[in-house]
């Protein structure tokens, strides 16, 4: 079965985030630096402050996925077929859909045909029909947008391969069968799978906005065709950034969005008709504001922002805690559907090798860095999970027994890396323990790449030190614990091992952990083997993608891990979601648990804690009640002010 993974379905994207911050989309935000000076008349209004840096990208997460712009995007784009409920359950949208139909073909694909709603209308007052769906997939997997650096794979949905390589106009698994009326064909290869419902989700495209030709949706009986010209990638690459004016269909609508302050005013749109309970937003103006986290939790007393998403910081968390009880404010907490971590880079330097990254976590002391940073609202991981998930829960027991805790020890680093091969000094002689003086590997031509601090003996061998670079961004706590604890530790000179650590931007740090280099030739370097970051997991846990060793899907993005020595891995990070028939938790779990069994083994990334999510917000917003599977986008509809 072909590894790939379709990103139609945005709801499965994660959102990878700075750790140790609070921000949007109930995921941990980015860098921190500017404080909110905002200000406004308007007494019915929110301003959320968030700590990652707005990159302005409202380009449906096909480029990227920063946390601040997928909430903006959360918020001005609604209506997917499919969403998810305050229980993380995936439902058909009402509001949206009377009706999912599915059907088994005997060439075992399977068609979902979806009936949407007759009078949904975009912000603008337009209609919104079947064909504004299916412009979605003709879209996102046209080669325009592959051009324009987008990034869907488009082996899920029959014909779409062919229809994004141009070698044909139409995309024959999608069918715009009558005015509301459209269906998906998904390849056999993509059966069964757990969360089947998701494949029939598109959401509706203002064709418009993406094409200065005139275009129109057509199916002349062999499949969903553009007519009346061409898609273009500038174009396309162009719509990532529009503001004024821009056409959409959720709760709020874009009002402005300023990068220089970092500034998004969003406002009710007026022809929305509510969400999957035919919900409406009662707050009439939302501000998405830049947090400063050394500063934040005073402008939340004095009011430059109103509510805090998902604090994880113990002092930030406890003061939250006092402010609630001197009056004037109000907490929500919640248990946390992901993880802090420090992530790991596979592919080259020392990181690639299984032994060091094994000696990082040794090195650590995650049980006193959870309780310092967390102060007692979280604990300790040790797998990409989080303490909300039912896996967990179901299974806590097998895992505590079967997992390495990688409990702190510069013993277990120092044999770690001695059965590594970690074993010389730079001049080839050996290594003495307790030295203080860095380690080197001999490595072949193939595991020295062009890593820079390589050394070639006039023997001809080549040695690599223990010398690891970290990219961290500006004014995060956890770096700044990190720093202290690991990277200028005692223990870790003791060990032979050298961590450089490097502050950049969240922006920056995020180009080089995607080696984006469209963004600048120097990001597509391998540079940083190890980040500080953290990811929270929609309703579906489906880490297909996450692993792959696919050099196509490499290419694309994908694995970020850059794990491309472990095929075990990346089949059962397969297996987990494909071939599991839709509820059958039972068999989900089981290899759920040999996935994060191998994870633990191989470890791409050093868990450093799941916690649990604080809130705070002034007591005059009512009814927002947030959780790890059910975002401050979708509570904020229910949320009025008093």
């Amino acid at each position: 079965m072909k590894k790939v993974k379709s990103l139609l379905v945005v709801l499965l994207v994660l959102v990878l985030t700075l750790t140790g911050c609070s921000s949007s989309g109930g995921n941990e935000g980015g860098n921190e630096g500017g404080e909110s000076s905002e200000t406004s008349t308007n007494t019915n209004q929110i301003i959320y402050g968030s700590t990652t840096q707005m990159n302005g990208d409202l380009g449906n997460a096909w480029w990227g996925n920063n946390a601040s712009d997928a909430m903006v995007r959360a918020l001005i784009n609604d209506y997917s077929v499919v969403t998810t409920n305050q229980g993380g359950e995936y439902i058909v949208n009402q509001s949206v859909s009377s009706g999912v139909e599915s059907v088994l073909n005997e060439d075992g694909s399977k068609t979902f045909t979806v009936t949407i709603n007759k009078g949904l209308v975009y912000n603008n007052g337009e209609p919104i029909t079947a064909a504004d769906y299916v412009a979605y997939a003709l879209v996102a997997y046209s080669p325009a947008l592959r051009e324009a650096g987008g990034k869907v794979t488009p082996d899920m949905v029959i014909g779409a391969p062919e229809y994004q390589a141009g070698d044909t106009n139409v995309l024959s698994g999608i069918r715009l069968i009558d005015e509301y009326t459209y269906s998906i064909t998904i390849n056999p290869d993509y059966l069964p799978y757990y969360f089947d419902i998701t494949y029939c989700s598109l959401s509706p495209l203002y064709l418009p906005m993406y094409a200065s030709a005139d275009l129109t949706v057509k199916d002349d009986g062999e499949g969903a065709y553009l007519d009346g010209g061409e898609l273009v990638a500038s174009e396309l690459d162009a719509t990532r950034t529009i503001y004024s004016g821009r056409v959409s269909a959720g709760p709020y609508q874009l009002v402005d969005l300023d990068l220089g302050t970092l500034v998004a005013t969003l406002e009710i749109n007026p022809n929305y008709a509510g969400n999957f309970e035919g919900v409406k937003p009662q707050v009439e103006q939302i501000l998405i504001v830049k947090a400063n986290q050394e500063t934040m939790m005073d402008e939340l007393k004095t009011g430059s922002i109103d509510f805090l998403s998902t604090l994880t910081d113990g002092s930030q968390v406890n003061t939250a805690l006092d402010m609630e009880t001197q009056g004037g404010f109000k907490t929500v907490s919640y248990e946390r559907n992901g993880y802090g971590a420090i992530f790991f880079q596979c592919d080259f330097g020392p990181t690639q090798f299984k032994e060091v990254r094994h000696a990082v976590a040794y090195l650590l002391d995650r049980e006193e860095f959870a309780n310092t940073f967390c102060e007692g609202h979280g604990s300790v991981v040790d797998g990409p999970y989080g303490l909300a998930m039912w896996m967990y829960k179901e299974a806590k027991e097998e895992l505590a027994a079967t997992l390495n805790s990688y409990s702190y020890s510069l013993d277990s680093a120092v044999e770690e890396l001695k059965a590594g091969g970690w074993v010389l000094n730079a001049d080839g002689s050996d290594y003495v323990d307790g030295s203080g003086e860095v380690r080197y590997k001999e490595v072949t031509a193939e595991q020295a790449g062009d890593y820079a601090y390589n050394v070639t003996l006039a023997d001809g061998r080549i040695l690599m030190p223990l010398h690891i670079e970290w990219s961290s961004s500006e004014g995060n706590s956890v770096s700044e614990l990190l720093a202290v604890m690991l990277a200028n530790g005692d223990q870790t000179k003791a060990a032979g091992m050298e961590i450089n650590q490097n502050v950049m931007t969240f922006a920056e740090l995020l180009n080089y952990y995607y080696r984006d280099a469209s963004e600048g030739a120097q990001y597509g370097v391998k540079t940083y083997g190890m980040y500080n970051l953290a990811t929270n997991f929609s309703a579906a846990y489906d880490q297909s993608y996450s692993y792959t060793v696919d050099p196509d899907l490499l290419a694309l993005g994908y694995n970020t891990f850059f794990s491309v020595d472990n095929p075990k891995l990346d089949q059962l990070s397969m297996d987990m979601v494909y071939g599991i028939e839709a509820g059958d938790d039972e068999a989900y779990l089981e290899v759920w648990v040999d996935f994060i069994q191998e994870w633990n083994d191989y470890l791409p990334a050093v868990p450093l804690y799941s916690n649990v999510y604080y809130d705070a917000m002034n007591d005059k917003i009512q009814d927002l009640e947030c959780n790890s599977l059910f975002d401050f986008d979708q509570a904020v509809v229910y949320a009025h002010i008093d």
